[in-house]
């Protein structure tokens, strides 16, 4: 095993450490979301990631977006984060897609993965990855959040979780985001992800919800 995994063991097993380095994660969205997770799963060692994003950063981005810096603004997201990723661990394969999710292009990005990210912000994004999960049987880590709270869950081909949760028309509102509310989310997707993949028990359909403002942590089935 590897120095820069011995203090995944024993939470992880040495046989799980080496299972996630065969497997290829989606990651959708590397803005404050995106940016941890990718971290996350730089550093704990899957083996392929795939991520995605057309935009650039800007300065509204800097409160948050692990990625995000003065010299960084004005360029592309997923391309800043492949800069960073070779200096986390350069053993990890990164394919990097400078565009955003659409109808035309969700199929060929999805195609080859194990498991999904939802690091978007955007309703209709959302239900665009979610229906092309729903095509391609595979499993969504789906994430969101809003000043002071975040909701997570993992859902699986069948159960129409997402659009459960977002009706026709609904619209955001509020887009205010603090530092800390998207590091626990991503944490908390990016556990939900680890063990899916290691074959570990995780339940499926079921919403986590955190309020930070308040302590307060719910956990809500929805299928």
């Amino acid at each position: 095993m590897e120095e820069r995994y011995l203090r995944n063991i024993p939470a992880l097993s040495e046989e799980e450490c080496l299972l996630l380095r065969d497997k290829r994660v989606l990651v959708v969205g590397c803005g404050g979301l995106g940016g941890n997770i990718i971290s996350s799963l730089l550093r704990i060692g899957v083996g392929t990631l795939r991520i995605v994003d057309g935009d650039v950063f800007e300065a509204t981005n800097l409160n948050r977006q692990l990625f995000s810096s003065i010299p960084a603004l004005g360029h592309n997201k997923a391309r800043i984060a492949n800069q960073r990723a070779s200096n986390i661990n350069p053993d990890v394969r990164v394919e990097v897609v400078e565009e955003f999710l659409t109808a035309e292009n969700v199929e060929a990005l999805l195609q080859g993965c194990d498991i999904v990210m939802d690091a978007l912000d955007n309703i209709p994004g959302r239900l665009l990855l979610a229906a092309g999960c729903e095509k391609a049987g595979l499993p969504l880590v789906y994430g969101a959040i809003s000043g002071w709270v975040s909701q997570v869950a993992l859902s699986m081909p069948g159960d129409k979780l997402i659009e459960t949760l977002y009706p026709k028309d609904v619209e955001i509102h509020d887009k205010s985001v603090l530092c800390f509310t998207p590091a626990l989310c991503a944490a908390m997707q990016t556990s939900l992800c680890v063990k899916y993949l290691t074959g570990r028990p995780v339940e499926t359909g079921t919403v986590y919800y955190f309020d930070l403002l308040n302590q307060e942590f719910e956990t809500i089935p929805m299928v």
